[in-house]
């Protein structure tokens, strides 16, 4: 071999070697990039909470808008009184007061019911409620019953989905069922 090629082969060579081993070490020591998410909280009224979980897989938010939503008072008093009268009557007073008060970030306190003054149902429309649900009971039954009776053996035999028509068939009827005993309730009762 000649001694030009001889040393061009191993110039060339050396070249390739030492890139390759650079490319290499600039491969191995390189820091994988890492994306930031860029998260827009929304901006609610002062009493908003937020939640961030953050994890390899991803990020979850939870945003409560005005949390918390009722306010919280506790008071309590408690008294022991004794006095002696000038005639040697004695008084004796022994209280304990506890009350939890629960409020809305308007300041209206809660009074166990969720209607505003004025607003409610009376007794009427109470009446008429516990009539309907009854009548919607009942009429439930019958209808599925009748369903059961009239529909699901017609329905039973259809090959590969007759069980699931037979399951359909009696819900069918017992919604139209409970319909139907709701109509009839409203017109009885005059609601």
């Amino acid at each position: 071999m000649k001694p030009y090629l001889k040393w061009t082969a191993i110039s060339v060579g050396s070249v390739v070697a030492i890139a390759h081993i650079g490319v290499l070490g600039h491969l191995v020591r390189r820091e994988p990039s890492i994306q930031v998410p860029t998260i827009n909280i929304p901006r609610g009224t002062p009493y908003s909470s937020y939640k961030i979980e953050a994890g390899k897989d991803g990020y979850t938010i939870e945003y409560r808008a005005n949390d918390p939503k009722i306010l919280e008072s506790q008071r309590s008093l408690d008294l022991t009184k004794s006095q002696s009268g000038f005639f040697g009557g004695k008084k004796y007073e022994d209280r304990n007061e506890y009350r939890t008060d629960q409020y809305t970030m308007e300041g209206v306190r809660n009074i166990g019911g969720a209607s505003l003054p004025g607003e409610g149902k009376s007794a009427k429309d109470v009446e008429c409620i516990v009539a309907d649900a009854g009548a919607r009971s009942q009429g439930a039954m019958a209808g599925s019953a009748v369903a059961t009776g009239v529909l699901v053996p017609a329905v039973v035999n259809i090959p590969y989905i007759g069980w699931l028509a037979a399951g359909w068939a009696a819900l069918l009827g017992q919604n139209i069922g409970s319909e139907a005993g709701s109509q009839v309730n409203s017109m009885i009762s005059d609601c």
